[in-house]
């Protein structure tokens, strides 16, 4: 088993990463109008999913963590309708 040293070594960051690089590429093809609406929306939610994640794994408690990736859920359900 790897030793985890950074939150850069966890797969659900690596695809949480992934998945805001694709939320951006796509949102970036949305009419003018959706800048400061549905793109606006989209990206803080994809953008906060993996910063949570980071911080959860630097803080030094697994209650800490807990809560953060708990966030970190919420906003991906959060991008998850306009996605799919």
């Amino acid at each position: 088993m790897t030793r985890i040293e950074s939150h850069r070594d966890l797969i659900v960051w690596q695809k949480a990463m992934d998945l805001a690089e694709e939320t951006y590429r796509l949102t970036s093809a949305f009419p003018h109008s959706e800048v400061y609406r549905l793109v606006g929306q989209m990206t803080r939610a994809v953008a906060s999913v993996p910063a949570n994640i980071a911080e959860g794994n630097a803080r030094g408690t697994k209650k800490d963590y807990a809560y953060f990736l708990a966030v970190a859920k919420g906003s991906l359900m959060e991008t998850r309708p306009f996605l799919c």
